[in-house]
């Protein structure tokens, strides 16, 4: 079993229900061990994040778009996270090849998150241990929980349904039937470390064509037909 998340860049509306949402669930988790917020009425709030939101302007204008793209622990097949830490503290899990971190173990030494190139690692400031992502392993294994809400925080939190959890060694699950369908690739496949998660790349935006007579330039079918074909491409 390869447990990982499937991610419709196309869908992404980039309102951080996904982070939130995480945030939330993991604030007082024992998986986790908690993510906490460091003065967050103050000044300059700021705390730990398992999932975080990057934005990104594409193409050219006037066809350019913005991307919106959630980041978080990739669970990659060869994760240097786990090789280079010195005490043992990370692990990937053989059962369902989850990444985890020790607490017991970790010494906040930095050096995983220095190996992980997609940033899915934060200090924990109070204890002085490594934080990331878990895929709410406490969560989706719960047998209290009825079958539809074992699912990460963030997928369920979703509005759009960009973010898609399941089984990538099972070819018929949703997360490997998408990624087939869509072309769905790993974020940095070239560094090597394997990252499970996947993201489905936008769709080609379809041109509707004109009506088979032309309207004149400046009449409403014609307004019509141009204001659909940009509401296409944004």
């Amino acid at each position: 079993m390869k447990l990982g998340l499937a991610i419709d860049i196309d869908a992404c509306v980039g309102c951080h229900a996904c982070a939130t949402a995480c945030k939330e669930w993991n604030g007082e988790s024992l998986m986790a061990g908690g993510a906490p917020d460091y003065d967050a009425h103050g000044a300059q709030p700021s705390g730990v994040w398992f999932n975080r939101v990057r934005h990104y302007e594409a193409g050219d204008y006037p066809d350019n778009r913005t991307l919106n793209m959630p980041m978080s622990c990739m669970h990659c097949e060869q994760a240097d996270c786990v090789t280079v830490c010195p005490t043992g503290a990370s692990y990937k899990r053989a059962e369902d090849g989850i990444v985890l971190i020790d607490p017991e173990k970790c010494m906040g030494c930095n050096l995983c998150a220095w190996a992980c190139p997609y940033g899915a690692r934060e200090l924990d400031e109070n204890v002085g241990v490594m934080r990331k992502c878990t895929l709410c392993v406490d969560r989706i294994y719960d047998q209290a929980l009825p079958e539809a809400q074992r699912q990460p925080a963030c997928v369920l939190a979703c509005p759009a349904h960009a973010r898609h959890f399941g089984d990538f060694d099972n070819p018929a699950s949703q997360v490997s039937t998408l990624t087939r369908e869509r072309a769905g690739h790993g974020l940095m496949e070239h560094l090597g470390y394997q990252p499970v998660n996947r993201y489905l790349p936008p769709r080609v935006a379809p041109v509707v064509p004109p009506p088979a007579t032309a309207a004149p330039r400046g009449t409403l079918q014609a307004k019509l037909a141009a204001l659909v074909n940009r509401l296409i491409q944004l």
